[in-house]
């Protein structure tokens, strides 16, 4: 069976290299893009089940980067989940509903509380 697809794009590298050594442990191809820019240059040759997008980043948000892959016929169903050091209300969490947003995660995260978040949306 070929290996789940998971695209990570955040800013920090730390955080990259901590999401593929979690990711490639568990049996996930991993691809990271390091901009909002980089991971829309990206979707045009991969094809991930799974983006987890940092939402703070400089020069495009993660919001920006994640209306820019509903807006296109080719990525609008690729699944989406946020990663972000914010807490969401109750609005909040509405309007990453409305963006068709499979889960939001927060940092810092536990490695096994991450994988079971992500196996839950793409398996």
């Amino acid at each position: 069976m070929a290996k789940k697809i998971i695209m990570t794009v955040d800013d920090e590298e730390s955080i990259l290299q901590l999401l593929s050594a979690v990711f490639e442990d568990a049996g996930y191809e991993v691809v990271t893009a390091s901009s909002g820019n980089e991971a829309l240059v990206k979707l045009k040759t991969v094809k991930p089940d799974l983006i987890i997008l940092d939402m703070m980043m400089p020069g495009m948000s993660g919001r920006e980067v994640c209306e820019k892959i509903r807006s296109d016929p080719k990525t609008k169903d690729t699944k989406v989940a946020f990663l972000t050091v914010a807490k969401f209300s109750e609005v909040g969490k509405e309007t990453l509903s409305k963006m068709n947003v499979s889960e939001y995660l927060t940092k810092p995260f536990e490695n096994e509380e991450l994988l079971a978040k992500v196996k839950k949306i793409i398996e």
